[in-house]
Order: C-alpha cells, then structure tokens, then sequence
C-alpha cells in the first residue's frame, strides 16, 4: 500500500531537515464559510498538515478558547457533515497537504448512526481526510477502527501526556500510524507555560516506544516557544493562539491574519 500524505509528508521534510508546522482550527469558526479559504490561506503561510477541529457540545480536553469556538460553529450550524464538506472543498484545489480531523467520539457515533455503520470512515476517506484524532477513544479499543482507517489509507493518531506510562507509549505505537501528538501541559489547551526542558526530557521515552513522528501541542503561542519546541520534535502543533487571533475578525481579515501569524512562526522554525 502507499505511504499516505502523512508519512509522505513527514518524510519529505525529514529529508530537507525541516519540522512540520500543523495549525489547528475549529471548523466552522470564526465564520461557516470560511474553513476552505483558511485551510488554503495556512498552507500558503507553511504550514504542512492541517488539523481541523470537529465541534462538539462537550469538549472535555479543550480549554475556553477553543471550547468558545466550538460552540460559536454549533450555532453557525457546523456538524461533522459539513467539516467532511469542507475537506472535499478543500481537496478541489490541494490534493497533497494532509488534512487530520481532531474531536471526540459522539458525533463519529452519531455519524454513523445516521448514516450506517462505518460510513464515517468510507465518507471521510471519499472528502479527502489523511487522519482522525478522538480524543475519547483509549488505544486498547481502537485496533478494529484504526485498521478500518488503514484500509482506507487513513491514520489514527494519538494524544500522549506528561502522566503517560510506558505501559501507555507502548499500546499506542501498536495502533497508532502518522504521527503521535504529545501534549505537553497538563490540563487543557491553551493552559500553562510551555516548559521546554521538560518537553525535551520526555520525548527520547516516547520514541523508545514509538518510532513514528512525534508532534508537541498545548502551550506553543509565538515563534520563540515554537523554535524551541522545533529543535526536539518533528512537529509544532498550534491551536489555542490562532482561534484567539481569529475571534472578533471581520470576514475579510480572517484569512491574511491567520496568514499574517503562521508566516513567522514557519520562519521560525526555518530559522
């Protein structure tokens, strides 16, 4: 099977000796019509993967800032119908950056309720998804799942914490595939101050156990966390920082802030 755009991704910077920038945006915010253009407008800034956020009614692991934003799309009317719209907008012009949905389990079960079993991952795969990150869904019972998204050529991917076991690594790297996200604060995000030592401490034990790229969220908000965070690992995730940049934008400034942001963090983490 071929390596999907994640591992191809991944790859292709390992071999210019870059780190991958992925932004994170809750789909649907600040405007319903906005997600495609945001999407195109952060790959044009340099960003390599696009996470996008699936909004859901209890966002137990997302702080105020992205929880405000959920709720904003909810009420915009933004469901995981019209996230899977957006990607296949998306994919009319890009077919190469990959596109990772983040969210929580009850609105792919309810996907699947209406729609019928399995069609969150027949439908995901047919808008042009690379890879699914719920938040809710342990490893230990996700092997079935995650190969229904291997079949497909999509990736299941994993959040790991500073309280993570080895125990924990271990199951992980036996189901996950793209990348592991590794969420440096606890907490929610957007919460804390970055400590980069202890991010530095923690990433040669995750890769004793996973041999996949690892990427660090939670606390990165400026080009000097994201360089630092960017000399240890493969990946910079940003969430929290661009959905409080975004919020209260007119229509028409949305896009070239976001643009704006994501510019100087890529040269950053070029630098």
């Amino acid at each position: 099977m071929n390596p999907g755009r994640i591992a191809t991704t991944f790859e292709q910077l390992a071999a210019r000796g870059r780190k991958a920038l992925i932004p994170y945006v809750t789909a649907g915010f600040p405007f319903a019509d906005i997600t495609p253009a945001l999407m195109h407008g952060m790959v044009s800034a340099g960003a390599d993967v696009i996470e996008l956020g699936v909004p859901f009614s209890d966002p137990m692991a997302d702080g105020p800032v992205i929880q405000k934003a959920g709720e904003k799309a909810l009420a915009l009317g933004v469901g995981l119908k019209q996230v899977l719209g957006y990607v296949r907008e998306f994919r009319e012009e890009n077919q190469s950056t990959p596109v990772v949905l983040m969210g929580y389990a009850n609105p792919v079960e309810r996907y699947n309720q209406i729609h019928g079993a399995g069609a969150f991952v027949r439908d995901a795969a047919a808008a042009g998804v690379d890879g699914v990150l719920i938040v809710d869904y342990p490893p230990e019972e996700c092997e079935a799942f995650a190969a229904a998204l291997r079949a497909q050529g999509m990736d299941l991917i994993f959040l790991l914490a500073p309280t993570s076991t080895s125990e924990r690594m271990a199951q992980v790297a036996r189901v996950a595939s793209g990348y592991v996200y590794y969420v440096s604060l606890k907490g929610v995000t957007g919460s804390g101050t970055l400590d980069t030592a202890a991010v530095e401490a923690m990433l040669p034990r995750i890769r004793k156990h996973v041999s996949i790229p690892v990427g660090v969220g939670f606390g990165i908000r400026d080009a000097a966390t994201a360089q630092a965070i960017g000399k240890v690992a493969d990946a910079v995730v940003i969430g929290s920082r661009i959905i409080q940049l975004l919020d209260g934008q007119p229509h028409e400034k949305v896009v070239p802030v976001a643009v704006d942001f994501l510019r100087g963090i890529r040269k950053a983490l070029d630098a």
